[in-house]
């Protein structure tokens, strides 16, 4: 946990943006994997530990606004409890620990918030992303559980979206800690990845490093040669010299603060012509984005900025053709870069992604679009110092894409599909680094982590 005084403080400036009524945060439940015992390693909420730091399961805090008090709830455990988990510490530390004074029984939420309704007060929630919470948040309020999810508070949503959004010195601190751990889980990868392993051998060992870190995966780990699907897992395919690899992964601390790089590299001693082709576009286009960045820049401008890189590097190899920016406006280059430049990272490796990325990553002057390629833009709207955030470009030929688009006739002003034929068996290529926007544009998250073809084949024979 940090100090008190770090959660308090938190605390305090929320307060300040809320009118009145109840602010109520449900800690995370542990969750059954295949029956109710049997669990997934516990995570609790992040907007939890946000303002309490507290990582333990069956929890609820109400903060009050118009009578300004702070009360957690939930049951210490009884020694026939601790047979199976062992010595657990007072709820009534817990809660001195972040500052909040008084503790009170499970038993006693549901009167507390019925007596708060009956008197007319508001009753602030997020959006519930587990199944258990939804059903919890019907049984304390009285919504339909139908209406729950569209009857979460906006008010309460903007004003911690607005503070987790900035991120203090300490936040940063264990952010460049997640991202190093993380790198060197790529480092591994791509000294370790050889002709003859599975998939699946490598990404064990790569959760193996974040787990003795002292934490856990940010995400499942996306390790495949067959990049051209943007969320492989692995699997036991074996690999081997000619293939190339797509490795994104991530760390998180265990203070819960992420890390989420990609790096791309051949299973053998060198890139092939052609992968060294994709690969220099990829780059380019990252370092591109990347050189943009700076507060008030708005970032969807950074993603076109990339989009447009890409269909540059393209056309030179005669995949694409005719005017770059008409190509763009069109969404031509979608058929190579179907997703999004880049995301918010912090406590979530998608930022506070369970609010809608309408409310954290764009303004109610910006809508979200629902175009194939953009609609998967998680944020485009202006940076500001303390953002942190992902570039993660990419090509990816996607063989079913490709046959759809070729039959429909999509694009053929600016895609030359006889050419593109040829790479319909390449994979795909991605490249992602962390960043803190600060004042004097952009600075690396991290320790540098070798992402140019020659820094990566160094570090392949190395």
């Amino acid at each position: 946990m940090f100090s008190k005084e770090t959660y308090a403080a938190r605390r305090k400036v929320l307060k300040k943006e809320m009118n009145s009524g109840l602010l109520i945060f449900p800690g995370n439940m542990e969750a059954g994997m295949n029956y109710k015992d049997n669990w997934y390693p516990f995570r609790q909420d992040s907007t939890f530990l946000y303002y309490f730091g507290i990582n333990h399961p069956d929890l609820y805090m109400i903060i009050d606004l118009d009578e300004d008090k702070e009360i957690l709830f939930g049951d210490d455990l009884t020694p026939e409890d601790m047979v199976w988990v062992g010595a657990a510490e007072p709820l009534a530390n817990l809660a001195e620990k972040c500052g909040v004074e008084t503790v009170q029984p499970m038993s006693k939420l549901q009167d507390t918030l019925q007596k708060a309704k009956q008197s007319g007060r508001a009753l602030h929630y997020l959006p519930p992303y587990r199944s258990n919470a939804t059903i919890e948040i019907t049984d304390l309020t009285g919504i339909p559980i139908a209406d729950v999810h569209q009857n979460y508070s906006v008010e309460f949503v903007k004003a911690v979206a607005a503070q987790r959004s900035i991120k203090s010195t300490e936040e940063i601190q264990e952010l460049h800690k997640a991202v190093n751990i993380t790198a060197s889980m790529h480092r591994y990868a791509i000294k370790n990845t050889k002709h003859g392993v599975t998939e699946q051998q490598i990404a064990g060992e790569l959760q193996a490093i974040a787990i003795a870190e002292g934490g856990n995966l940010s995400f499942p780990i996306i390790l495949t040669k067959n990049g051209q699907y943007l969320h492989n897992h692995p699997t036991q395919d074996v690999v081997k010299n000619g293939d190339i690899i797509l490795c994104d992964c991530g760390a998180e601390t265990s203070m819960n603060y992420a890390g989420d790089m990609t790096r791309t590299f051949p299973v053998a001693e060198r890139f092939s012509d052609i992968q060294r082709n994709i690969y220099s576009i990829v780059l380019d286009a990252h370092e591109t984005a990347i050189a943009a960045l700076k507060p008030g820049y708005k970032f969807i401008d950074a993603h076109m900025l990339a989009s447009s890189k890409i269909v540059e590097g393209l056309k030179a190899l005669g995949l694409m053709k005719g005017d770059t920016n008409d190509a763009v406006n069109a969404g031509a280059h979608t058929l190579f870069f179907q997703c999004g430049l880049g995301h918010f990272m912090g406590m979530d490796v998608h930022d506070m992604e369970n609010f809608g990325e309408q409310l954290v990553g764009y303004t109610q002057h910006m809508q979200k679009s629902t175009e194939f390629g953009l609609k998967s833009l998680r944020l485009g709207k202006e940076l500001e110092a303390g953002n942190v955030l992902t570039v993660e470009p990419g090509i990816y030929f996607n063989p079913y894409l490709i046959d759809s688009w070729k039959a429909q006739g999509k694009y053929t002003d600016f895609v030359n599909y006889s050419e593109v034929e040829k790479f319909k068996d390449f994979g795909g290529v991605r490249v992602e680094e962390d960043f803190l926007i600060d004042q004097g544009g952009v600075k690396l998250l991290g320790d540098p982590l070798a992402k140019t073809i020659e820094e990566i084949e160094e570090l392949k024979n190395a």
